[in-house]
């Protein structure tokens, strides 16, 4: 390998420890040994030196074993230019980095200053890293690029930003070139910047690079089921994110000329040797040296003086991913990186719905005959005869026809509508059915965006996402207030249709049942088995979801599951689905009841929308979202409780769920259903009132829902049994879950 690199990467990293050394002592000096240190909502302490070491730091006195661990790592400072012929003193030394910047950037949570300032996002908590995680796993996101550096001009900046954008790479950023970082360019140049829009800007110093591959190792813990501080851990953390984390780190504008006294250069070498580790290889726009031989990484693990236009098509062979940059006939750059963005008040030309206007989108089965291939219509006015930033009402019409298409998938490919019209840059999208809101940028306009291309992109991405079933696709979207008035009523009657068809069907209905195995590109183990009654528990694919993927790809996640001989119609227990789990679990499920979260339930991966666990002071059930980041009732975190349950593990007593099954009549029925339920986040409860309180009016329960506390009512246990006995909950007299 190259000696200059190896030399760089094992100064740089005891420059690192030493600057970790030196904030411990003045953080123990000012604050104390049993300060309390860590980073905000997350179950996995501080997660490089949990993965790597094994050890569950808490408070500061904890460092200082971390501290001597990454002085072991290190190899001795070289004289010279030192040639290695192998990586493992440098890979060494890139771990002891880790260790290092982790201990720097968490001590800024204890000392300050505050992380999160400003533009920098600091630590990603789990609640963000499991709401992303579908994304991951379903490949909108088929990667993440972590830039350390800046471009020489604000617009070369912007232009690499959108390419990555385009290709839906997930983008970390970090550090800084001559003082000038990557995210302060965009900021100058109003791009937005969030986890929504696949922009995420840690910090200005390198040592905030250390959160991208914090969140690649609870990856791997998360979703991988990686034992933290293993023997064999470090092969297992390069294993896992070799294969299944395709990320790169991207050195832009690093200066070969800056002073050695500095170091800034050697501290940058640190950290990608760090990366290494992880199988991530490292790409450069300037004249560094290089290590080409394979081995640790797929292909070469450094490669240098790569032109900026032709940087990100490089990275991507490089780090061996498939990416198709989708054509789309409109005049703005589209990708799932744009999917998130906002438009804000003072950028829009305008917009449509929202509170301001009528506004609807609808999906229909036609007749082949009735249906002109790539055929769009604009009733009303276009964008040239609207005022700046006036506001007008909006119905998007798309009807389809197919020899294989069944009416049951319309509502399927109409959800679609907010992601495929999201992803176009400069158009901000929220809502679906008749709570539509839209909004068009004065930069979209001035590219030539029309209304009309709302309709061309439902055109291609129709045919595109859905070529199996949709064989002829046109689309009609109006602008005018009469016809829109008109046409919404019509449309909140085929809503009601359907809702009432499928919210009618049963688990009994249907002799087939759907599997999802999209999560076992991060989690090998977990399988989804939906049912009617049943979705999966991202809360992203019910049922029909999971029909009308197997129609489009035989092949694909998500296939049919003959429920086969019942074995126990209480718990929801089939001879075939067990033998089915058997197998695409790799073994490591023999059996699994739909209805039950006492016995044999269902696997989590990592990304569900809440959990369910037992509450047994209470003899019954909390259910928690993750965007809750409280106490429960059983004393752990949403974020703690994630990390016991998720990564395919069968767990009794606790299950991964989707909001909508709450309100289904097969929650938990082995186990009593609903009136199981006694404490809920309150944002959750709120959320789901309505369809809950509807079911049990159904069921002649109607006073139930008040009873069930939120942590307003109680965070501990006692306070919870003292409460439910207050209000007269009904779990409090039922059967023993025990």
């Amino acid at each position: 390998m190259s000696k200059i690199i190896a030399s760089a990467a094992i100064r740089g990293a005891h420059t690192l420890v030493g600057q970790a050394e030196k904030a411990l002592s003045k953080a123990i000096e000012k604050k104390g040994k049993d300060t309390p240190v860590a980073y905000p909502n997350t179950a996995y302490y501080l997660p490089i030196i949990y993965l790597f070491l094994g050890q569950k730091v808490q408070k500061l006195g904890d460092l200082e074993e971390s501290l001597a661990e990454a002085k072991k790592l290190l190899g001795d400072i070289p004289t010279d230019n030192l040639w290695l012929p192998y990586l493992g003193e440098t890979l060494d030394s890139g771990v002891a980095t880790l260790i290092a910047e982790e201990i720097i950037e968490s001590l800024k949570y204890v000392t300050g200053p505050n992380p999160v300032n400003g533009i920098w996002l600091g630590f990603t908590d789990d609640s963000i890293l499991r709401l992303q995680g579908i994304k991951l796993v379903d490949g909108r996101m088929p990667g993440f690029a972590a830039i350390a550096g800046c471009t020489k001009k604000n617009e070369d900046a912007v232009k690499l930003i959108r390419g990555l954008q385009e290709r839906s790479i997930l983008v970390f950023m970090a550090g800084n070139s001559g003082g000038k970082a990557i995210a302060e360019q965009l900021h100058e140049e109003r791009i937005e910047m969030n986890w929504d829009t696949f922009l995420v800007p840690y910090g200005k110093e390198i040592t905030a690079a250390v959160h991208a591959l914090n969140f690649a190792a609870r990856s791997a813990m998360t979703f991988g089921g990686v034992e933290p501080g293993d023997i064999n851990a470090a092969r297992e953390i390069l294993t896992y994110n070799k294969n299944r984390v395709h990320a790169f780190v991207m050195a832009i504008g690093a200066d070969p000329k800056v002073p050695k006294d500095q170091l800034i250069i050697d501290e940058k070498y640190a950290t990608a040797a760090g990366a290494i580790n992880f199988g991530f290889p490292v790409i450069a726009d300037v004249n560094i040296p290089q290590i080409l031989p394979t081995g640790i990484c797929t292909y070469e693990h450094v490669i240098s003086g790569i032109k900026l236009d032709e940087i990100i098509s490089r990275a991507i062979e490089l780090r061996g991913l498939t990416i198709k940059i989708e054509e789309i006939p409109i005049p703005v750059p589209f990708g799932a990186g744009f999917e998130g963005e906002r438009v804000r008040k003072e950028d829009m030309y305008v917009q449509f719905g929202g509170k301001y206007t009528d506004a609807f989108e609808l999906l229909r089965m036609k007749p082949m005959d009735k249906v002109e291939d790539g055929k769009i219509e604009v009733i009303g006015p276009e964008i040239d005869d609207m005022k700046e930033g006036g506001a007008y009402p909006l119905g998007i019409v798309v009807e389809v026809a197919g020899r294989e298409f069944q009416e049951d998938f319309e509502s399927v490919l109409e959800r679609r509508i907010h992601e495929f019209i999201s992803c176009a840059n400069g158009i901000f999208h929220m809502g679906q059915r008749a709570i539509v809101w839209v909004r068009i940028s004065k930069d979209a306009k001035a590219k030539g965006f029309k209304v009309k291309d709302l309709g061309e992109i439902l055109l291609a991405k129709m045919h595109e996402e859905f070529t199996r079933i949709v064989d002829r696709v046109q689309v009609k979207i109006y602008t005018e207030e009469k016809e829109v008035k008109r046409l919404v009523d019509e449309a909140k009657e085929v809503y009601s249709t359907r809702d009432d068809k499928i919210g009618g069907m049963t688990d009994e209905d249907v002799e087939d049942f759907y599997s999802c195995t999209l999560c076992q590109s991060y989690a090998p183990n977990h399988v989804c088995i939906v049912t009617p009654q049943r979705l999966g528990l991202c809360g992203a694919y019910t049922w029909l979801d999971c029909k009308a993927s197997f129609q489009i790809n035989e092949h694909g996640p998500n296939e049919p599951v003959k429920k086969g001989k019942c074995i126990d119609a209480e718990k929801g227990q089939w001879e075939n689905i067990n033998a089915y789990i058997d197998v695409k679990s790799n073994g490591n499920l023999k059996k699994f009841n739909a209805y039950s979260i006492m016995e044999e339930p269902m696997t989590s991966c990592g990304c569900f929308e809440c959990i369910a666990a037992v509450v047994p002071e209470a003899n019954g059930i909390m259910i928690v979202d993750r965007d809750y980041t409280g106490m429960t009732p059983i004393g752990m975190t949403f974020s703690t409780l994630a990390g016991q349950i998720g990564g395919g593990v069968q767990m009794p007593g606790f299950t991964g769920i989707g909001k909508m099954y709450i309100s289904s009549p097969k929650f938990i029925s082995a186990e009593g259903g609903q009136q199981r339920i006694v404490w809920m986040s309150k944002q959750l409860k709120e959320e789901v009132a309505e369809r809950c309180t509807a079911l049990l009016e159904k069921m002649g329960q109607t006073d139930l829902w008040d009873k069930i506390a939120t942590e307003e009512n109680a965070e501990d246990p006692e306070k919870l049994v003292e409460y439910l006995s207050k209000v007269g909950h009904p779990a409090l007299q039922m059967e023993s879950l025990f």
